[in-house]
């Protein structure tokens, strides 16, 4: 019978046994493959071993937790589990994220509000663009508006009637008390009622008169400069973000871009030849011309107003 034990059972005097055997069955192989066949066979052949072994010792067994070394023997160590921790609530970091909300909740609202306002701005230009368009009214007695600084303004008139966009320089103060206003002419064939600009989607009635009043309902012809296709300077003025936004992308005409001016009897045609950012103070661009000019005036830039964008054009034959 095969003794089934593991390595770790044996006694030292076992192992120390099977080892010699080993090695004088492993002496005798060596010398069998020296000599060849003419040596006699093993007469402790693997397979005659077994059964010839005196049977091992097992008494060493009956003396496992006896003895100095009994303590040293490998048993299973029993790991006992240690409790978990109970969690705590960090309300630094709860804090912490509730403020967070809170700070995205109001920039959402400010957002809200904000783009309410400016929905409500376009609706109100909207209704006045459709005003603007519906009809033009009969125009009424208007001073000429102060050649010291240019039409357009985002000023309303004070008690006395004077819009001043912006403060009229001390040496042009004797110029502007001098001027007379003068009465808004009687419509006539030759008076412009309506501007396009087709590159911008421009079509607008078009008034005389550019005071705070008059541009409240349309693009305004500056009383005193020249009628469409006449010679001289033909001066348009409008808003860029109130009553309509009717310039609004008046910066964006480029140079060849084509202008259209109708008048009760036809239309004149002109052709952009020049664009120009000027001070509010600077009325040289509304000087009489030789030849038929178009000059569109605006404030610049959009909802800052602190400068003009001047657009000039010359009449297509």
């Amino acid at each position: 019978m095969r003794d089934r034990r593991t390595v770790d059972e044996l006694s030292i005097e076992e192992l120390e046994e099977i080892l010699r055997l080993r090695k004088a069955q492993a002496r005798l192989e060596r010398l069998r493959k020296m000599r060849g066949d003419l040596w006699p066979r093993d007469p402790l052949a693997p397979d005659e071993l077994e059964g010839r072994l005196p049977p091992l010792p097992r008494g060493h067994r009956n003396y496992a937790d006896e003895g100095a070394s009994a303590g040293f023997r490998a048993r299973p160590v029993e790991v006992e589990a240690e409790p978990r921790p109970s969690r705590r609530v960090n309300w630094a970091w709860v804090r912490d994220k509730a403020l967070l909300i809170l700070e995205i909740a109001a920039l959402i609202g400010l957002v809200i509000v904000l783009l309410g306002t400016l929905e409500t701005l376009q609706e109100l230009n909207e209704q006045a663009r459709a005003v603007q368009m519906a009809t033009v009214p009969t125009p009424t007695p208007t001073p000429l508006i102060r050649v010291a600084v240019l039409p357009g303004g985002h000023t309303p008139p004070d008690a006395q009637g004077r819009s001043e966009p912006v403060p009229i320089p001390e040496h042009l103060r004797p110029l502007v008390s001098s001027v007379t206003p003068l009465p808004v002419p009687t419509p006539g064939p030759e008076h412009a009622i309506r501007i396009r600009i087709p590159s911008i989607g421009v079509d607008a009635p078009v008034v005389e008169g550019d005071d705070w009043e008059s541009l409240k309902r349309g693009a305004g012809h500056h009383i005193g400069s020249a009628n469409p296709g006449e010679r001289g300077n033909c001066i348009i003025s409008a808003h860029n973000d109130i009553y309509g936004e009717i310039f609004r992308d008046l910066p964006k005409v480029q140079i060849g871009d084509v202008v259209e001016v109708y008048t009760a009897r036809q239309v004149y045609r002109y052709r952009v030849n020049q664009i120009r950012i000027v001070e509010p103070t600077d009325v040289s661009v509304m000087y009489p011309t030789s030849t038929p000019v178009l000059t569109l005036i605006s404030c610049y830039p959009y909802r800052v107003n602190t400068h003009r964008i001047v657009v000039i054009a010359e009449l297509i034959p």
